[in-house]
């Protein structure tokens, strides 16, 4: 059963924008599925879990709401960024969230996954060609 206040807040219309596909998508921090339900939603829940590009885009940031402060927003949220060498990202923040919120690490691997693929650069790298010397 889905408490009164959940009921509210996943019908809340300022997140949900709509694709040309008709489908919701919600865009609230630390819904790492994008989806308006109850398991995902990171506005209901005392333990969320959000993945996030890192400020200067080389990394991510693992964002987990801490037990404590939860009326203090500005202590609300504990944030680890992730810098070293990718397998490594992900194996960390794989141990965090697994010992947190289970049934959300895959979406947290997955959403991780995404951000290091933007960031990363194209493999293609163009020559420089020399023009052709001029025959009259």
């Amino acid at each position: 059963m889905i408490p009164v206040t959940a009921s509210f807040v996943l019908s809340d219309i300022d997140f949900i924008k709509k694709d040309c596909f008709k489908s919701n998508r919600k865009t609230e921090p630390n819904n790492l599925k994008n989806r308006p339900t109850y398991r995902g939603s990171g506005l209901i829940h005392k333990k969320t879990v959000g993945v996030i590009p890192a400020p200067d885009n080389k990394g991510v940031m693992l964002v987990m709401k801490r037990k404590k402060g939860q009326n203090r927003p500005a202590k609300m949220y504990n944030k680890v960024t992730f810098k070293k060498g990718w397998r490594s990202n992900l194996k960390g923040i794989a141990n965090s969230v697994n010992g947190y919120r289970s049934d959300l690490k895959m979406a947290a691997l997955r959403r991780a996954s995404a951000i290091h693929m933007s960031q990363k650069r194209s493999s293609i790298v163009k020559k420089k060609r020399t023009p052709r010397p001029k025959t009259t």
